[in-house]
Order: structure tokens, then sequence, then C-alpha cells
């Protein structure tokens, strides 16, 4: 269970993940809105796993939920968010180009404090997805073609389709949309070496 007061949270868990322990703890920013979030999640069952750099949190092994921050904001981002009914309005689609993820946004830990019922019924929510084995039409994600100069590219540095691959899909789709646009083939390899340090670092095109 939570408990609230002067931003400490605390929970008895042993299903507690030691590199999420890491992550918090080495966080410069969103310490205690990432504390709070991980036991909101935790206290609905899921199991707390480390992907992408990030929190992640699985029901029988499928993505559910992840934990992020960026410079502005921290958000729970639900994998499969498009499927959820959004009763409250409150999901965010993070760029056009993403599919299947939402995001719920957060500026400080009292908003999470006081929206704790809904992220609890959100997320008990997305895991009656999972269990329902529902999916996100990828129609349009199987248009995408990866350009040539980036598949030679993984070619040259294969943790590069490695770290590329364990992107999720939408991050995937952003990085191939934007690659592609230049006609000139130069143009798209100053792109995509601009970038590299990002995709090893598990970060998408706007992180």
């Amino acid at each position: 269970m939570i408990k609230h007061g002067k931003g400490v949270y605390f929970m008895t868990s042993s299903s507690m993940n030691p590199k999420v322990d890491e992550f918090i703890r080495n966080a410069t920013k969103w310490k205690a809105e990432f504390e709070a979030l991980r036991n909101i999640v935790l206290d609905c069952g899921l199991t707390e796993d480390f992907k992408w750099m990030h929190p992640c949190y699985t029901y029988e092994n499928k993505n559910v939920v992840l934990i992020h921050g960026f410079k502005e904001y921290c958000a729970l981002l639900f994998h499969k968010g498009a499927l959820l009914q959004d009763t409250h309005g409150i999901l965010i689609r993070q760029t056009e180009h993403v599919q299947a993820a939402r995001q719920i946004r957060f500026t400080n830990v009292q908003e999470i404090i006081e929206m704790e019922p809904i992220l609890k019924a959100y997320i008990h929510e997305a895991i009656e997805v999972e269990k329902a084995g529902l999916k996100v039409d990828g129609s349009k994600k199987a248009e995408l073609t990866i350009p040539e100069e980036l598949q030679k590219k993984f070619a040259e540095m294969p943790a590069l389709k490695t770290a590329f691959e364990a992107l999720t899909p939408g991050r995937q789709r952003a990085y191939i949309l934007y690659f592609s646009k230049p006609k000139q083939s130069k143009t798209r390899e100053s792109r995509i070496e601009k970038y590299v340090p990002h995709i090893l670092n598990g970060k998408g095109l706007h992180d």
C-alpha cells in the first residue's frame, strides 16, 4: 500500500525489481513521482521489469505500462493505450506517428496522488485488454520500409540494430519516417548518424 506524506512513499512487496530501485535512486528529476507511480502500478498486481532503460510492468510477460520522464513532465505510458476507453480524456498521443501507445502526463507528485483511483482503473482496463488478447491494427506500420542507409548502418553496427528493435513501435516508426524523408542519400545518412547515440540510449526521436 501507499503512504503519503511529504513526498515519501513505501511499498512492501517482494516483486520490486532491483534495476528499478537503481533507476529511481539515480534519477536527477521526478524521483518522488517515479516512486508514486511505481507503487500505484505494483498495487495493481503487475510484474515489475526493466526494459528500454525504464521501469516496465507486465502481465504474463506482456507489456502493459511503462514509467518514463522528460524535461517538462513524467508519464505513465500504456503500450496499448489506443484501445482504452479513456473515459476521463487524459490519454495523450506523444506524436502523430504513434499508433498504439498513449501517455498520462504529470508535472508534480500531488497530481499523481489525487489521480490514484483513476490511474488504477486505467491500469486494470489495460490488463483486461491483454487478457482479451486485443491488438492494435498495425497495418500502417507494415507499409514502412527501412531506408537503405539505415540498413547499411545496422550492418556496420549490430548493436544499433538491436537497440532500434528494442524501441517501442511508435519510436521506430518516427525514426523511419524522419530518416526516409530527405531525397538525397547523403542527407539521410547525416540524419541517421546524428541520432545513433539517441537510439543506442533507448531514446525516441523527440525524447
